[in-house]
């Protein structure tokens, strides 16, 4: 499935061989591939944080709405969509 087709209901999660860790020494998170390593900023280690194979989209929305209350209505929704769209298209990820 490309990126346009993410929906609310997709699962997403990271490519086989590629994992998150944090990175105690940058004080951030990592995204770890077999050729190298991306670094996150925060945002971004928090929504592939919620990607467990499992939830789909609108829940990874909700779980963090649930840990970042003070966030303006709507805005992490927009962010979370944004963000998985560019991590399909990098090829971070992948979307059932």
């Amino acid at each position: 499935m490309s990126a346009t087709d993410l929906r609310g209901t997709s699962v997403c999660h990271l490519r086989p061989g590629w994992r998150l860790q944090w990175e105690e020494h940058q004080q951030r998170h990592v995204l770890l591939y077999p050729e190298g390593m991306v670094q996150l900023n925060a945002s971004a280690g928090a929504i592939l944080g919620q990607l467990d194979g499992r939830r789909d989209v609108d829940a990874v929305i909700r779980a963090l709405e649930a840990d970042y209350p003070e966030a303006p209505a709507g805005a992490i929704a927009v962010d979370v969509h944004a963000f998985l769209i560019e991590a399909v298209q990098q090829g971070w990820i992948h979307h059932d």
